[in-house]
């Protein structure tokens, strides 16, 4: 614990002493320090000893642990350009909150007793909505920051009264403690209850389709770091906590569930559907989201070891791939300032190797064969035919939307003829290729060792 401590606090501390000539890179290095350090956690097997009893990492949470360790650097990396432009105190107060918004949602995924998850689940909230709406591009972004306080909220305060139930009740919080004292209890009313209200705060920061408004407004609105962190690590913490609640849940509990397995599987047809609509280039981004946690959602629910396994694939994966996506949509709109489709086509006459990153991203997002997202994607359809036959149909018309958008995401933003006002674009720096490079080279390596993940 003590090896990723250090340097965290380091980094904490070098965002407002470094030296303003070398803050850029001082902060990236020490972050890239971090992530190579975070890797050890991918040797996990049962739960790691910890310093402090109410820390721990196991198989659940090493993955997100590591994912949120490596997306610190690259959200550095893409925020460098615009930043640098700004007063120094402004970078330094950008990184600094860019910073403490990895380290609480580090806290969160690393954290024993549910009080304290609850604290750093909603602590990552307040840096979230400082980035959004004081970093933020347009002035809709004060809209954006009031629906993703509200919907966490609303979400949280059921989350809240059944911890505080649940405490009164068994006299404990502690995650290690707990599995026991739910298996010996049955799908009661009661608990179906604190069933439900547990998992309101989870299904809300996923999202589930449905509460998912808050969602498309705050990528829209976002920073390229705000947008990059939400799709990559703060998604997960939903996922997270579904899964972490999965197991302390009765399989008792399965049959009431069958409802919202449902729900999320049309979730994910509608999602998909609604991406095919989209004009906005992160806007078509943000719904593809919640389609790929929508099946996220109906495997944590399922709660086999295949269905397990695809969750937790398929989340590293989406957190890789839709950061690179952000990325990408992020170039196209330094140097054509618009997000519209119609005016990026025929980028890939201009910039052709910005182009082979469009399309290995869009692939790879597709759930291409080898790839991490086609891996656990099959694990969860299979898990899902097994559950029902009738899912087979849901799923079947959803991947062939999703190739559908995917491929309207390419072929809109990258071929047809270049429009007439776009005479010059400045080429791709090498600073961006390092960047995007970051987050596919390992979604690649993955597909050699999926097994890391689960």
């Amino acid at each position: 614990m003590l090896m990723i401590t250090i340097p965290l606090l380091t980094l904490l501390v070098s965002a407002w002493l470094a030296p303003a000539k070398r803050l850029w890179e001082i902060t990236t290095a020490q972050a890239l320090i971090i992530a190579i350090a975070s890797m050890t956690w991918f040797c996990v097997q049962g739960t790691l000893p910890s310093l402090n009893p109410y820390l721990f990492i196991d198989e659940i949470s090493s993955p997100l642990v590591v994912l949120t360790c490596w997306l610190t650097a690259p959200t550095l990396l893409a925020s460098q350009s615009k930043l640098s432009k700004q007063p120094i105190p402004r970078q330094r107060a950008y990184i600094f909150t860019i910073i403490m918004l990895q380290t609480t949602t580090l806290l969160a995924f690393m954290a024993d007793n549910m009080m304290l998850f609850f604290i750093m689940f909603e602590s990552t909230m307040i840096p979230t909505l400082i980035i959004i709406t004081r970093w933020g591009a347009q002035k809709e972004r004060m809209l954006a920051g009031t629906y993703l306080l509200f919907y966490t909220l609303f979400g949280s305060m059921a989350l809240l009264t059944a911890l505080l139930f649940f405490h009164e009740t068994f006299g404990t919080l502690s995650m290690s403690l707990m599995k026991g004292a739910f298996m010996e209890y049955s799908s009661s009313t009661c608990m179906t209850t604190w069933w439900a209200a547990c998992f309101v705060a989870f299904l809300v920061k996923m999202p589930l389709y449905g509460v998912h408004l808050w969602l498309p407004k705050a990528h829209v609105e976002a920073p390229i770091a705000g947008s990059m962190i939400l799709a990559g690590t703060l998604l997960k913490l939903g996922g997270y906590g579904i899964l972490r609640i999965g197991v302390m849940i009765n399989d008792t509990f399965l049959t009431t569930a069958t409802p919202l397995i449902v729900f999320a599987l049309f979730g994910v047809l509608l999602s998909a559907i609604l991406c095919s609509r989209q004009t906005d280039l992160k806007s078509l981004i943000a719904f593809s989201s919640v389609s790929h946690m929508g099946l996220v959602i109906a495997a944590s629910m399922i709660k086999t070891e295949w269905s397990i396994a695809g969750a937790m694939i398929l989340m590293i994966s989406h957190g890789l791939i839709s950061s690179a996506l952000f990325c990408l949509a992020n170039t196209s709109y330094e140097r054509t300032n618009t997000r519209t489709l119609i005016l990026l086509q025929g980028s890939q006459i201009i910039l052709p190797l910005a182009a082979a990153w469009w399309l290995m991203a869009a692939l790879l997002n597709m759930a291409l064969p080898p790839s991490p997202n086609f891996i656990g994607e099959m694990s969860i359809l299979a898990s899902l035919f097994q559950w029902s036959n009738l899912t087979l149909l849901l799923t079947g018309v959803s991947i062939i939307f999703t190739t559908a958008y995917s491929l309207y995401l390419f072929w809109s933003s990258q071929r047809e003829h270049l429009p007439s006002h776009i005479k010059f674009l400045p080429p791709v720096q090498t600073r961006e290729h390092i960047l995007l490079a970051l987050h596919i080279i390992p979604a690649l390596t993955l597909t050699l060792k999926p097994g890391l993940l689960f």
